[in-house]
């Protein structure tokens, strides 16, 4: 059983308070859920995991670190400066280096170029 196998509070197996999946006490929460609720881990120590089988991980589970919820602090506003250094990054990933046009989209990492251009080329190197 899965649920047995990652069920760890005491820290005995994994180094850690780990629990399955959905059985995290409360008080704890992930990263995602600390940011859903406006909050950031601001330091604090990990305080256990939530452990999951996953076909995908070749460890065969998958892991996410939970932190305490009293200890978290507010997510910081954003200011105008870091606003303006976010969007210049945005925009960079969103101009194909090839024909310079900005095409609204993030570019793929995997192709290195917008598609259009990928495509044209490609296609032009055949012929």
């Amino acid at each position: 059983m899965a649920v047995a196998r990652f069920y760890d509070p005491e820290g005995a197996r994994y180094g850690m308070p780990t629990y399955p999946w959905r059985l995290a006490p409360q008080g704890l929460a992930t990263r995602r859920q600390l940011r859903a609720r406006g909050l950031r881990p601001g330091g604090q120590p990990v305080a256990g995991q939530v452990m999951w089988r996953s076909r995908h991980c070749p460890s065969g589970a998958r892991v996410a670190y939970l932190y305490r919820l009293d200890e978290a602090k507010p997510v910081r506003p954003m200011t105008p400066g870091r606003a303006r250094a976010l969007e210049k990054a945005l925009a960079a990933r969103r101009t194909c280096p090839e024909c310079g046009i900005d095409r609204g989209y993030c570019i793929p990492t995997s192709l290195g170029m917008c598609p259009h251009c990928a495509h044209s080329g490609g296609y032009e190197a055949a012929a």
